[in-house]
């Protein structure tokens, strides 16, 4: 299903889990979230944008999300995405937190930045999926 999906896809959205060893585990070598990426370049999708899901139980820890960006940007550089042109939004899907409307439980987030022909900004999940290119 994920193929069939993707493979029609202008942009893919990677939810990564920011619990402790869940994120772990994704990124590891046979792990779902690199999986999941590299499908998604191999299938053409160009654009990206990556979720930091649970961050309400990493306690909305800017080290961890930085942490989540330092080894989420350097596997997908390697897929072929550039980190550059991929908002990175720290979210809490279960209540909420920077979907649509920006978070106060993260201060140290200043909000996403993404490289393109014009440079984009933005705060949550929403304005990111409202950037992509057609």
């Amino acid at each position: 299903n994920m193929i069939t999906g993707t493979s029609q896809a202008d942009c893919a959205i990677l939810i990564i889990a920011a619990g402790t060893g869940e994120f772990e585990a994704g990124i590891s070598k046979d792990g779902q979230t690199r999986e999941h990426a590299l499908l998604a370049y191999t299938l053409g999708v160009k654009q990206l944008i990556v979720a930091i899901n649970k961050m309400d139980t990493a306690k909305w820890s800017g080290d961890r999300y930085n942490e989540i960006i330092k080894e989420t940007s350097n596997f997908i550089k390697k897929v072929g995405y550039n980190p550059k042109t991929v908002p990175f939004v720290p979210i809490s899907g279960f209540n909420g937190d920077n979907m649509i409307d920006e978070s106060k439980n993260c201060p140290w987030y200043k909000g996403w930045e993404k490289e393109t022909k014009t440079k984009t900004t933005g705060k949550t999940l929403l304005e990111a999926i409202d950037a992509i290119d057609p």
